[in-house]
């Protein structure tokens, strides 16, 4: 098994493989970095998939919406799972992680244009600019990997011929748009798929587990800050805090229970195979879309709540219970998966699930929706927790 990254100078390193069960494995600074870069991209499509909803673009909202998310959740998870297996923390990796970090920046300017007007030409730039830098890194990697050269000349590759697809994407006529997007993204997610058959990479589970923690952390906080300037552009205007109050309260309630349930499991003890690797990396786009979505849809409802709302009340509250009931179900999901067999709170989770849907239709819908939210935490996590603190006592 190859040891950590040690050869070399601190210009110039051999990219081999990192072992997967290194002891003390943590983000890097780098990453909190990248991830922080990358959390503008969310913000901006969130803010633009907002307005969207507010103005009552719902089809087009939605779909504009999950088509940028998609890129901006395969672009760094693409980069995450590379790190885990190969940072070697040299100048040519930072300067190749510094252009990834440009091509984000270069995504968050065009997710506007591409939610209100259609427009997917910046945003497609941006993301080829940061798909080309894995292709580097991946060469890289396979020149000084040889166990594991075909795998990652497979990656290079496959995200090659991607990528001058979505070039091409832009100059397909727009009836055939949308049919050629979903044959590209299903191009990307098929790539690590096929790269992997000839040798799996050494991802280390500990790490995977943490950094997707901590980009859950981030994206949450992201909504916390949307609710938050759509509170604040509410009171700036003739509305009450009255006016809001349940929305304020049933919108604390419910993120501090998605973090709640979120964190609830071990993840790292659950991830030891590639399959269900892929099905936790591929099953979190759910996840970071709704947990993004959840701030749009509360600063819809304050919207809605102060007058300024073009939804009806029923569009208005689903906007927000139903990326909440997303997050519930999909987090629910994966550990269910990683579990390998059904578990006790199955029944409790689906129950949650229905009620919150539910909530669409209750006089106060955030504010059910927070209280469904905490008692499911109430229900699952804290016996789980009051178990193991006894456990260890």
């Amino acid at each position: 098994m190859s040891a950590p990254q040690t050869a070399g100078t601190a210009w110039r390193r051999r990219m081999v493989a990192r072992v997967a069960d290194e002891k003390h494995r943590t983000a890097t600074a780098l990453e909190l970095f990248f991830d922080l870069c990358f959390v503008v991209a969310v913000a901006q499509t969130s803010a633009a998939f907002e307005e969207e909803l507010a103005a009552g673009h719902v089809g087009s909202g939605v779909l504009g919406y999950a088509l940028v998310f998609f890129a901006i959740w395969w672009a760094w998870m693409n980069f995450t799972w590379f790190a885990s297996a190969y940072d070697t923390d040299d100048i040519p990796y930072r300067l190749l992680t510094v252009v990834q970090i440009g091509g984000a920046l270069v995504m968050s300017a065009g997710t506007a244009a591409a939610l209100q007007d259609g427009d997917y030409t910046v945003i497609t730039w941006g993301y080829v600019v940061m798909r080309l830098a894995m292709v580097s890194q991946w060469l890289r990697a396979a020149r000084s990997d040889p166990e594991r050269r075909r795998s990652c000349l497979r990656y290079a590759a496959g995200i090659l011929v991607v990528q001058t697809g979505w070039l091409a994407h832009l100059v397909v006529p727009g009836d055939l748009r949308l049919p050629a997007h979903a044959v590209l993204a299903l191009a990307e997610l098929a790539v690590p798929v096929w790269a992997e058959r000839t040798a799996n990479t050494t991802w280390h589970p500990r790490h995977i587990a943490e950094r997707f923690g901590l980009f859950t952390l981030i994206v949450l906080g992201e909504s916390i800050t949307a609710a938050a300037g759509a509170v604040r552009a509410a009171l700036d205007t003739d509305a009450t805090f009255g006016d809001i109050a349940t929305l304020v309260l049933g919108g604390t309630l419910t993120v501090c229970a998605l973090w709640w349930l979120y964190f609830a499991q071990n993840a790292s003890r659950r991830l030891g195979g590639f399959t269900t690797a892929t099905l936790w990396g591929y099953g979190h786009y759910a996840v970071f879309a709704c947990a993004a979505a959840v701030g749009a849809g509360l600063a819809v409802n304050v919207a809605q709540a102060t007058g300024h709302g073009h939804l009806t009340a029923y569009g208005a509250a689903a906007a927000y219970t139903v990326p909440v009931a997303g997050f519930v179900l999909s987090v629910w999901l994966l550990h269910r998966t990683a579990a390998g067999h059904p578990t006790a709170p199955d029944v409790v989770h689906a129950l949650a699930v229905a009620a919150i849907l539910a909530a669409t239709f209750a006089p106060a819908p955030v504010l059910v929706t927070g209280v469904v939210a905490a008692l499911l935490v109430a229900a699952t996590c804290v016996p789980r927790e009051r178990g193991g603190i006894r456990a260890a006592a």
